[in-house]
Formats: structure tokens, sequence, C-alpha cells
């Protein structure tokens, strides 16, 4: 049986389920999925996943933290950062201090903390060796937090599989269905959960670059799906987040079509 019995979830897109679903049938992701592995070895798991797409770091710390925090969860992950890493401006040596502070209340929360490095973009998308400089900073804040409060942590980045093609969606940046289940598979190892196991790093084919075609159409959609629409945005001021609510605001058993989901302990297209 599993310690956690009040589980609860902040973050951005990747978090909130992105590409794990849609919008219309339902978001699932990681952290669902997550809670369905729990919630199989302690029935009557509370779950909330306040993770909301486009969030920033700053966003994590004013909005979810505090509300996370209220909730007396005795679980907490963690993962956020991306969208601050590709964002041009000044504000990210900013954004790694407010990273700290987030790490800091969670450590005096009591609460279990898993949070994870990013993937080295560079191998599976061109325009990566722009922000691969934002992405190793970001990673040893992550890497020496986790060291300093005694987070569990997964490391996304040293991973073989996080080069597959299809752990990752279309654009190369939020993860495919497989993709979240790997996420989920790494959690559960990280959490020392029944079944886990480090199978979920391992490539499912030799290493090997994507061919120029391939990094060709990641970037085109990468530009037309995140670029020009966050340039857009950014012109009126707006977010992709705006006027979105988390998905399970609440701390909320799961139902029955919940814990019927695939729960993460097993890659069956490996």
């Amino acid at each position: 049986m599993t310690p956690y019995s009040r589980y609860v979830a902040i973050g951005d897109s990747q978090t909130e389920g992105l590409w794990d679903g849609d919008d219309s049938a339902g978001l699932l992701g990681f952290a669902d999925r997550l809670a369905a592995v729990i919630d199989q070895h302690r029935p009557g798991l509370l779950y909330a996943n306040l993770a909301v797409r486009g969030r920033r770091i700053r966003d994590v710390l004013d909005e979810q933290l505090p509300q996370a925090l209220a909730m007396r969860p005795d679980l907490v992950t963690v993962c956020v950062g991306m969208n601050d890493v590709t964002r041009p401006g000044r504000r990210f040596d900013r954004a790694l201090t407010d990273l700290d502070e987030i790490y800091a209340r969670l450590a005096g929360s009591g609460a279990t903390v898993a949070t994870t490095t990013f993937p080295d973009l560079t191998r599976i998308l061109p325009v990566g060796r722009l922000i691969a400089a934002r992405v190793e900073q970001i990673n040893h804040r992550i890497r020496a937090a986790a060291d300093r409060h005694g987070f569990r942590l997964v490391d996304l980045y040293n991973a073989p599989s996080m080069t597959d093609l299809d752990t990752w969606s279309d654009d190369r940046v939020h993860g495919s269905p497989r993709g979240h289940r790997l996420f989920t598979a790494a959690a559960v190892e990280a959490l020392e959960l029944p079944g886990g196991n480090h199978d979920w790093a391992s490539t499912s084919e030799p290493p090997q670059r994507p061919s120029i075609r391939s990094q060709a159409y990641s970037q085109l959609l990468w530009t037309r799906n995140l670029l020009m629409p966050w340039v857009w945005r950014h012109l009126r001021n707006r977010s992709s987040g705006d006027g979105r609510e988390p998905k399970r605001p609440r701390l909320l058993p799961l139902d029955a079509q919940e814990r019927q989901r695939d729960r993460g302990d097993a890659v069956s297209d490996r």
C-alpha cells in the first residue's frame, strides 16, 4: 500500500495533459495516470490537478501553490518552466528564483514532492539549440533543489527514451499518449511505488537523429502551433491559458471511469 492519500498536481500544459486526449473528449496526462496507479494500490485517493496550459513559474507561485498547500497534500508533483525557457526576454533569471521559492515552500509543507528535469530538445527539435543553455540552467536548479530538499527526481534529460520521436506529439514539445505513459512510469519509479522500475528510460529503437525531413516538419509545426500563436498572444498581452480553469480544482476521489484508465504501469507499445 502507498503512503499517499491526498495528491495535488501543479504546473502547465504537460501536467494538464495536452496531446493525451483532446479538449472535447477530455485530457489525461501523466498526473491523471499517476493518480490511477496510486488509487489502485490505495483505493480512495483524493486527487486535484490545478495545472493550466500556458502557465509560467510565477503563475504557479502566485496562483496554484497557495491553493495546493491549502489542501494539505501528502504528495505534490510539480512540472513547470518550459514556458519560461521558450519566452525571449530578461525575466528568466527571475523565473529561476521564483522556482526556488516554489520548491522551498513545498519543502516546508511536509508533503512528498516529485519534480522533473526537461529533456534535451536539441535531439528532437532543431530550434532546441536556441534554448539549450536555458534548459541546462533550469535543469541545474531543479537537480540542486531536489538534492537540497530531498525531493523525488524524474530525470528526463538523460533518458534515452526521451529521444524516441513517438514519445512526443507532432510539435516535439508536448508528450504523446505514449510519452505520458512513460512520464507516469518514471514517476512510479521515483516514488518507489509497487511495480516501479527503470524500464521507462530505455529507448525502443537504436538511437538515431530524426531525418532532415522530419526535423523540418517538426520545426514547421512548432512555428505554426507554438511560436506564431505565442507572438500573436504576446502582442495582445494574452496567454493560451487565459479564461481556462483547472480541470480538477478540488480534492476528490477518482470515479469508476478514472480508475479504469491506463494506469501507466506498462507501456504496451514499447
